[in-house]
């Protein structure tokens, strides 16, 4: 999947649960499965396209 493309199915997701949230509550059952899909796309987004960080312990 491009990067615009997954930004644009996000961006997507993000107003469904705006919406949804605003229909129905935060703790909605609509609410939480649009929640649960912009998670699992923004953790994808992150995996494909965020560089990693190494980490330094100290």
């Amino acid at each position: 999947m491009l990067k615009t493309e997954l930004v644009a199915l996000i961006e997507k997701k993000r107003s469904e649960l705006i919406k949804a949230a605003n229909a129905n509550g935060l703790t909605s059952s609509v609410a939480i499965r649009c929640s649960q899909e912009l998670d699992q796309l923004i953790n994808e987004y992150n995996r494909q396209y965020i560089k990693k960080v190494p980490s330094t312990s100290y």
